[in-house]
C-alpha cells in the first residue's frame, strides 16, 4: 500500500518569518505554533515544518535533510549552494553592497591602499575584493557590521533594505554586488522524487496564485453597448474581459483583473470612454 510522502519544510525564523507566515496563510495554509516554538504545524496534510535561522535552511538544503526551505538568495549566492529555485516570493528584498565612510574616500573611489573588509559574507566578499583588485584584509563579522568602520575596518560588505542604518552609521555605498529576497528552494534530492515533486508542484502553484493576486485587483464597471469596444481595448485583462449584458439590455458588465498599479490612470480613462459604476475588490488568489 503506498502511502503520501512526508516534505520536510524549512521556515526561517526571526524577520522573515512573518512574511512566510502571512503567505501561507493566504494560500490557505493555516500554521500553528506551540509550545514546542521551533516546530510549526500546517494545516495541510504533509508536510513536516521546522523553524531555523535563513543560513542553516540553506546549509540543511544543501545536505538533503530539509525538502524545501524558504531562504535569501543572498545566503544560497554566499555558500555557493546547488538548489532548485522554485518561487521568488518578492519579501524583504534587499541589497548586499559594499559601503564606507564617506570621509575615506578618494574622488568618491576607495582608496588605492590597503584596506580591512568586514562582513558575514566571506564568499562574497573575497569574490568582490578579488573582481575590484583590492588589496585588502578579510575581517568576518557576526552582526552589527555596520559598526566596524572606521576603527575595526574600513569597508564593509553588507545588506541593506533602504541604506537609513548605514547612512546612520556615516556609510556610503561604493559598490552593489546583487539583490536578494525570500525565495522557496528545494534540495535536488526532493525534486528527482516524483510523489515528493507532485507535492512540492501543488505548493508552488497555490503561493504563486497568492503572490500574482497581490499584483493584480478585479475591476468591474457598466458600459453601454457604443462604448463596449472602446472600454475593452483600454483593459489590460490577463486575456480576455468576462462581458455579460445588464438586465433589460440596458448595457453591458464588464470584469477583468487588471495590474493594481494601472489603476491611478485606468479609472479616470475608463470614466472618460463612458464606463460607469466602477467598482473595484480585492483578489485573494489568481491561477491563469
Amino acid at each position: 500500500m503506498s502511502t503520501e510522502p512526508t516534505i520536510h519544510l524549512a521556515v526561517p525564523k526571526g524577520r522573515m518569518e512573518t512574511g512566510v507566515f502571512n503567505l501561507l496563510a493566504a494560500a490557505g495554509i493555516d500554521i500553528h505554533v506551540g509550545q514546542r516554538g521551533y516546530r510549526p504545524v500546517l494545516s495541510e496534510p504533509g508536510f513536516e515544518v521546522k523553524l531555523l535561522k535563513p543560513q542553516n535552511i540553506v546549509e540543511m538544503l544543501a545536505a538533503g535533510t530539509r525538502d524545501i526551505g524558504f531562504a535569501g538568495a543572498d545566503w544560497v549566492a554566499e555558500q555557493r549552494a546547488d538548489l532548485v529555485d522554485l518561487l521568488d516570493t518578492g519579501l524583504d528584498p534587499v541589497r548586499i553592497v559594499a559601503a564606507a565612510a564617506e570621509s575615506m574616500l578618494e574622488d568618491g573611489a576607495l582608496p588605492r591602499r590597503r584596506l580591512v573588509v568586514a562582513s558575514e559574507y566571506e564568499r562574497l566578499a573575497r569574490s568582490w575584493i578579488d573582481d575590484c583588485d583590492l588589496d585588502a584584509t578579510f575581517v568576518r563579522s557576526y552582526g552589527a557590521t555596520e559598526v566596524f568602520p572606521p576603527e575595526d575596518a574600513d569597508v564593509i560588505v553588507d545588506n541593506t533594505a533602504t541604506g537609513e542604518t548605514l547612512a546612520a552609521n556615516g556609510l556610503v555605498i561604493v559598490a552593489d554586488l546583487m539583490t536578494s529576497s525570500t525565495r522557496l528552494y528545494a534540495s535536488q534530492a526532493a525534486v528527482s522524487e516524483p510523489d515528493k515533486k507532485t507535492a512540492i508542484d501543488g505548493l508552488v502553484l497555490s503561493l504563486r496564485s497568492v503572490l500574482d493576486a497581490r499584483k493584480r485587483a478585479m475591476l468591474e464597471l457598466n458600459v453601454s453597448l457604443a462604448d463596449l469596444d472602446a472600454v475593452i481595448d483600454a483593459l489590460p485583462a490577463m486575456r480576455e474581459p468576462t462581458v455579460a449584458m445588464l438586465h433589460g439590455g440596458a448595457g453591458m458588465a464588464v470584469k477583468a483583473a487588471v495590474p493594481r498599479s494601472d489603476l491611478p490612470r485606468l479609472i479616470p480613462r475608463l470614466r472618460q470612454l463612458g464606463a460607469t459604476d466602477i467598482a473595484v475588490s480585492k483578489l485573494e488568489q489568481i491561477v491563469p
